[in-house]
């Protein structure tokens, strides 16, 4: 396992959005994994991902249900159970509302379409994130997911393929974890 992970060092730092955008832009996979160094997963918590996408090819970005670590039965601020945009453009999530965080009982327990997916932890087709350009490399940091997940959506109307959408849909998995830790 070990002889399969490629380190790949940059010069400086470019921040989340343009790091990750250098960072995968000779990756060869099908599959690029956005994750926070700060995020815990459990074993196998990627199978569950791949599967459905697997299944689905319709579907371009999917999002785990993230959950806190110091409250284990409440959601995580960041990312929660799915992102959306309410009619002013301000963005909020399944779990959490503005900083009101809520306690998981269950209520989100349904794989579910999203309309962004949380940068904390993402798994994106890499055919998708290469052809949107990756994240805007304008977001130093926050919020550069949720402009890579609209301008998706954006293309999908310009091209008028809806039926062809790639959706972004957040499937529930075993736990995964965001400490607001470094963990490397």
């Amino acid at each position: 396992m070990v002889s399969e992970i490629k380190i790949i060092e940059l010069s400086k730092n470019y921040g989340f959005a343009e790091g990750y955008n250098k960072g995968l832009l000779n990756i060869q996979s099908e599959y690029v994994v956005i994750i926070n160094s700060d995020v815990l997963v459990t074993e196998s918590w990627l199978d569950p991902i791949i599967d459905t996408m697997e299944r689905d090819k319709s579907l371009g970005i999917v999002q785990p249900v993230i959950k806190s670590l110091e409250y284990k039965d409440h959601f995580e601020y960041a990312g929660a159970a799915g992102g959306y945009i309410d009619i002013f453009g301000y963005p909020f999530c399944r779990g959490r509302i503005f900083d009101t965080v809520e306690k998981d009982e269950g209520q989100y327990s349904n794989d579910a379409e999203i309309f962004w997916a949380s940068g904390a932890t993402m798994v994106c087709r890499s055919k998708l994130f290469k052809s949107l350009g990756g994240f805007d490399g304008g977001f130093f940091a926050h919020q550069e997911e949720i402009d890579f997940c609209w301008r998706l959506k954006v293309q999908a109307i310009i091209s008028n393929a809806s039926q062809h959408l790639p959706f972004i849909i957040l499937v529930v998995v075993p736990w995964i974890i965001k400490t607001h830790e470094k963990i490397f």
